[in-house]
């Protein structure tokens, strides 16, 4: 086969921890000592000697509050090599903590160092607004983490003025941990902010930091394109 036909795909020269391979892949270099925890069935390729274990003991607590449908959500990988990950399509962006604190939907989390400190937890004040709680997955401390969007996100930093910042909770992906943040409901405002019907629902937030929103509030797609 001529090589010029594929050199257009191959991967780069790898330079960090994690890194992007186009706008859907994530490309994580993988070395003895450290570990990684990334989605369950995220493991698309593999160079070197690369091992996984599903559901490992650090998540069978931590899963039963994880509530995606998805059972045990993550899996354990070590090994020397490059491991590739993907979540059917979704785009992938990569974000180095520098002892940071981020909460991420737990559908959108792919991958990150399993020296970081994480947690699930109840997102405050949404069930009195939605009829249920949001839950999230804390991860805070030094290194990597992967998080996926459902097309090319748009990252708002809420620190620029003094306006608060409406995100539809089911177009939410990620926030600084840091950030306040409170349950809004309105009728006027649900012609413009989700596609539902009547009663509309918004998480507000303001401070110093960033919030990751996609371009999509329908996150029951991708569950149905998990069954």
């Amino acid at each position: 086969m001529d090589q010029t036909l594929i050199s257009g795909f191959a991967p780069a020269p790898t330079a960090a921890r994690m890194e992007n391979h186009g706008s859907s892949m994530l490309k994580v270099a993988m070395r003895g000592g450290q570990d990684l925890f990334a989605r369950t069935g995220s493991m698309v390729a593999y160079e070197g000697f690369v091992q996984y274990e599903p559901n490992p003991p650090a998540v069978r607590q931590m899963a039963s509050q994880w509530l995606t449908g998805e059972g045990a959500p993550l899996m354990v990988c070590r090994g020397d090599g490059l491991l590739y990950l993907a979540d059917y399509g979704a785009d992938v962006i990569c974000l180095q903590l520098n002892g940071d604190s981020l909460s991420v939907n737990g559908t959108n989390l792919l991958a990150f160092d399993a020296h970081l400190q994480w947690g699930v937890q109840r997102v405050k004040g949404m069930a009195k607004f939605a009829g249920q709680g949001l839950f999230n997955v804390a991860v805070s401390g030094t290194g990597w983490v992967a998080i996926t969007s459902r097309g090319t996100p748009i990252v708002v930093d809420c620190g620029r003025g003094e306006d608060e910042t409406y995100v539809d909770p089911d177009a939410l992906v990620a926030w600084s941990s840091g950030l306040k943040m409170k349950g809004k409901r309105s009728f006027k405002a649900s012609s413009m902010i989700g596609r539902g019907s009547g009663e509309a629902y918004q998480l507000g937030f303001s401070g110093s930091g960033f919030v990751v929103v996609q371009p999509s509030e329908d996150s029951a797609d991708r569950l149905r394109a998990r069954g």
